[in-house]
């Protein structure tokens, strides 16, 4: 009888499907909790003469890339991506677009804290240096600077400095759907968030059922987008409302933690504490008195407990608007790499999602 021996070493899928298999690389992390899929391989040049522009580019014309990989069955509801490009900013070590369930976000600050080390772990940053080395990422909203802890060759915990983060407007009243007239406060992080506390919906940031934290967030999110007409002095393209925020409504200065949970694009949900609606939430205290320049709290996610450190250090200017510069601090880790194989005859290639 004939035995059927297998090869030692099997086919690629390149090997088995020349012409048939389009491959995407992909290098996985997460910080605090929230993922974010660095894409490596497969993704075509994006042409513009600006970031901004390049991701118009990548929204009109290939979005199907995006579907493929945040969405099922290679992602899942809540996956966030980033795709390096070039960027038109000399100081700039790379140039980043971000992607998620619904589209493609301006400021994502879970990914600047990932992006720090992989600059520095995968030879972006040319030279290293202890113990911090500085990585300027350019982000769809500006310029951000990270600073990434780094002795004895390996990386480790970072903080980055954000874009100018103001107040759009305060106690702005709202009709939700359920709850009546609710008052929120409208932020920008380098996007725009709606904050709200939890207590307006009777629910509690840290025990509440998650899918009751996102109904309320997504109502006020409709109802915000409905009422308020954004704008930002550098481009319209920024002026557009990402999620709400709901707090536990302890805005005053603590040195214990304080909570919230985002609810961003198709009602996605950050398992970290948001690091742009961070920004955003220190920016709202500070103008509301409630903290000083340099005083650092702590923000913790109310699904995972995963804890961000943040500060205003600086007074700034974004056109008219009164803003500061915030500083996040969290750590980002790896958790794996994957090729991902798109077959032509594969009726779901370009992902769905399952309500």
């Amino acid at each position: 009888m004939t035995r059927c021996v297998p090869r030692a070493v099997p086919l690629t899928m390149e090997e088995r499907g020349a012409g048939r298999v389009h491959v995407m690389r992909v290098l996985d992390m997460h910080t605090g909790g929230e993922p974010l899929r660095i894409i490596t391989g497969g993704f075509p040049a994006v042409p513009g003469p600006d970031l901004l522009s390049k991701r118009r580019y990548i929204r009109e014309r290939l979005d199907g890339l995006r579907r493929r990989l945040m969405l099922e069955p290679r992602g899942h509801r809540d996956m966030y991506g980033a795709l390096l490009v070039g960027s038109e900013l000399p100081d700039a070590h790379l140039a980043v677009l971000f992607m998620h369930n619904q589209g493609y976000s301006t400021m994502c600050g879970h990914a600047m804290m990932a992006l720090g080390r992989y600059a520095v772990d995968y030879g972006l940053v040319a030279q290293p240096s202890s113990p911090e080395t500085q990585v300027n990422i350019h982000c769809p909203c500006g310029l951000v600077r990270a600073y990434v802890q780094y002795e004895g060759g390996k990386s480790g915990r970072v903080r980055f400095h954000s874009v100018p983060a103001f107040v759009f407007a305060t106690d702005i009243p709202v009709d939700v759907p359920g709850h009546g007239k609710i008052v929120v406060d409208v932020v920008y992080g380098g996007a725009f968030y709606a904050f709200v506390s939890a207590d307006c919906f009777s629910l509690d940031v840290c025990s509440s059922k998650t899918r009751d934290l996102v109904d309320a967030a997504v109502a006020v999110t409709n109802a915000v987008k409905a009422r308020v007409k954004l704008h930002h002095p550098d481009s319209e393209d920024l002026a557009f409302l990402y999620g709400t925020i709901i707090t536990d409504g302890k805005d005053e200065f603590s040195k214990k933690p304080t909570a919230n949970v985002c609810v961003f694009a198709d009602a996605q949900v950050d398992r970290s504490p948001c690091g742009s609606g961070v920004t955003a939430r220190i920016a709202l205290q500070y103008h509301k008195g409630l903290i000083l320049l340099n005083q650092t709290r702590t923000f913790q996610s109310g699904l995972t407990n995963s804890v961000f450190t943040g500060k205003a250090v600086e007074e700034t200017k974004c056109g008219d608007f009164k803003a500061v510069v915030v500083e996040i601090s969290g750590q980002a880790h790896y958790t794996g790499t994957a090729n991902f194989y798109v077959e032509d005859d594969d009726d779901l290639k370009d992902g769905f999602l399952l309500r």
